[in-house]
């Protein structure tokens, strides 16, 4: 059994070795095999790359080849461009030189023409010299002669002629500054015309004449009744709250109202209006009606006052003034509504400054404000004009404005063209026929005037206006 294993062995090991020589051998031929691929692999990478370098280097030179002929032909060019620049520069510099030249003969002709002037001057000269002398010469001869006729000297005779031509010239000076002083007075006095007309034409105002009296309608008779209460109560607690007079008469459904103050008759209107509305009326009902008209008031009064002030275009006044304005609704003047006035007025001279390039807005605040004094002269004593202008001090208002309103009656001097124009809007205003109702006073003197004009005609024995 031994013997057997050991021969089992010897046979695995020379087996073993034999399949290791064999392996040896067949490793070695398939590393030759590899080697001569590899070999193969290597030449032909080597030969492409060989002929890829020989088409790049083809290629960078014709792209070389390309840039030089690019910027052969843009240096050709530029080089042409600059070629026919100095063409057109020498052709430039030809043209000067042949104007140049033509200048020159010019120049040349010029001065020999002027050459030849000037010696032709000179040649006059010479003679007007002489012909010179020979009129001095003369004149001094027919001066000794003339001396000797009128038995003056020159000296004299000069001194004659200019007194004479200066009498002349200051006649002739005289009547010439008569004549512009007479066609500026013409003209100013036509163009003022004109504005003032334009002023009245473009202004229309509506004038509510006022009276001392008010009427309150009633529905009917019995009412009289009522409103003067039990034992005439109820009148005189109207009268009492409201300062104004009752008057019940036999007017049909009417009652009058009769005070000066148009404020506190207009008070008793609304009242009246109210109690006969409400139809309770007794002395504890009309105080608290009469306040409530009190109030209604200076409601009517403040939005009187914004109302003038919107439709004149004056803006930026003080709620004071603005009401104190209000008030002029209920101030009348020879029977004109003073705030229909001023604002007429203030029309006037807006439209006056702007045709004489004025400060229209300033021109209506002075026209509008001018009376406004107007308003408070029942409650303080002093003239309108001065109760105007301490108020509206009060509150800034311009320098102009202030002396329009002290000046327009000439209590102070005019200081500035809008006192003018607020005086003469003023005069236009008043002085417009139907503006004003004329006075009894002024009434029977002008029936007297009438009497008197025939009066005056024979054979009238006596006339009378009626």
């Amino acid at each position: 059994m031994e013997s057997v294993n050991i021969i089992i062995i010897v046979v695995a090991a020379i087996l073993v070795i034999v399949a290791f020589i064999i392996g040896l051998v067949i490793a070695r031929r398939s590393g030759e095999k590899k080697i001569a691929r590899a070999e193969e692999m290597a030449s032909r990478i080597v030969s492409e790359a060989e002929k890829e370098a020989r088409v790049k280097k083809k290629e960078a030179m014709l792209e070389a080849k390309d840039h030089w002929l690019k910027e052969k032909a843009k240096f050709d060019k530029e080089t042409s461009d600059k070629r026919n620049e100095i063409h057109r520069l020498e052709s430039r510099l030809k043209d000067k030189e042949q104007s140049l030249n033509r200048k020159v003969d010019i120049l040349n002709i010029k001065e020999r023409d002027i050459s030849s002037r000037e010696t032709a001057l000179i040649a006059k000269e010479r003679a007007n010299l002489h012909k010179e002398k020979q009129l001095e010469t003369l004149i001094a001869e027919q001066n000794i002669q003339l001396e000797k006729i009128a038995g003056m000297t020159a000296e004299e005779a000069k001194k004659l002629l200019l007194q004479n031509l200066e009498a002349e010239a200051r006649r002739d000076a005289a009547q010439f500054i008569k004549e512009i002083k007479d066609q500026a007075e013409r003209e100013a006095e036509k163009e003022a015309k004109n504005i003032i007309i334009q002023a009245i034409q473009r202004c229309a105002a509506d004038y509510t004449m006022e009276s001392c009296v008010s009427v309150v309608n009633l529905p009917t008779d019995e009412m009289k009744g009522r409103i003067i209460g039990r034992e005439g109560r109820n009148i005189r607690s109207i009268e009492t709250a409201t300062g104004i007079d009752v008057i019940v008469d036999d007017t049909p459904e009417a009652v009058i109202l009769s005070g000066y103050d148009p404020i506190r008759r207009e008070v008793a209107r609304i009242t009246l209006e109210k109690l006969i509305m409400d139809g309770r009326i007794h002395p504890a009902r009309i105080e608290e009606v009469v306040a409530k008209a009190e109030k209604e008031m200076e409601v009517i009064i403040r939005e009187t006052g914004e109302q003038a002030c919107f439709d004149v275009g004056v803006h930026g006044l003080n709620p004071e003034i603005v009401n104190l304005l209000g008030k002029l609704n209920f101030r009348t003047s020879y029977g004109q509504n003073v705030l229909q006035h001023s604002k007429e007025v203030a029309f006037l001279c807006g439209i006056m400054a702007a045709e004489l390039g004025l400060d229209s807005n300033i021109a209506k605040r002075a026209g509008l404000l001018h009376d406004i004094g107007k308003a408070i002269d029942r409650e303080t004593e002093g003239t309108h004009t001065q109760l105007g202008v301490d108020f509206i001090s009060k509150f800034n208002e311009n320098p102009a404005v202030l002396n329009a309103i002290a000046s327009h009656h000439e209590d102070v001097p005019m200081e500035t063209p809008y006192a003018v124009l607020v005086q003469a809007a003023d005069a236009i205003s008043g002085a417009r026929p139907g503006a004003r109702r004329e006075t009894l006073e002024g009434y029977i003197k002008r029936l007297e005037k009438l009497e008197e004009m025939a009066d005056s005609f024979s054979g009238v024995g006596k006339a009378y206006a009626i």
